[in-house]
């Protein structure tokens, strides 16, 4: 699995999460190291809802590599016109940060700029970034789940990220609810209950 080191410490209730880099994201966290590569210092990333987007931005500027802006479908399309331009007299790398769902530009000028800009996309994870991402969430809410609970819990959950965080929220509940460490018992219970939802 493609690892470089983020100034975020491992979440273990203390400080921000980490970012699991996995084949789902390699390409963005590589394509964040190469500004120079990126036309007109501009890049756009998409991805699913909880796949660490708004990590990459915040790590993004905290590393001092540029400006990010989540969420910019939701800026005035004036705005962030503006900032793009002010990027550009700066030459400033520009990280815009979107949702899953299509980005309607009506603004003609900014529709041209952002059409030329690099377009980088998160993809589901794979069984490995799965596990990966299973243990971490679990460890920044100082639950014990080892490699044994992502052995069985990744090929029987729903596949995503969200579906993931959701997962080991009631890993997490259903535990202090039964007032027992999690088992394979609670386990089951948090597959039932996510499935459940899901039907």
């Amino acid at each position: 699995m493609f690892q470089f080191a983020l100034p975020f410490r491992p979440g273990s209730g203390e400080g921000p999460p980490r970012i699991v880099i996995g084949d789902a994201n390699a390409s963005v966290a590589e394509a964040l190291h190469k500004t120079e590569d990126w036309p007109f210092r501009t890049a756009i990333l998409t991805g699913p809802r909880l796949s660490g987007k708004s990590l990459f931005a915040r790590w993004f500027e905290e590393s001092g590599r540029g400006e990010a802006i989540d969420d910019a479908p939701q800026m005035d399309e004036h705005l962030l016109f503006h900032r793009w331009n002010r990027a550009q007299e700066l030459e400033q790398p520009l990280l815009l940060i979107a949702g899953p769902e299509p980005w309607n530009i009506a603004l003609p000028d900014l529709r041209s700029r952002l059409g030329a800009a690099m377009q980088l996309e998160i993809q589901p994870p794979d069984d490995n970034m799965a596990a990966e991402l299973l243990l971490s969430l679990a460890q920044e809410r100082s639950l014990p789940l080892g490699p044994d609970a992502a052995a069985y819990l990744v090929p029987r959950a729903p596949r995503g990220y969200a579906e993931l965080v959701d997962l080991v929220a009631a890993i997490d509940r259903i535990s202090l609810e039964r007032k027992a460490a999690p088992t394979l018992a609670i386990w089951r219970a948090a597959l039932e209950e996510l499935h459940g939802r899901a039907g």
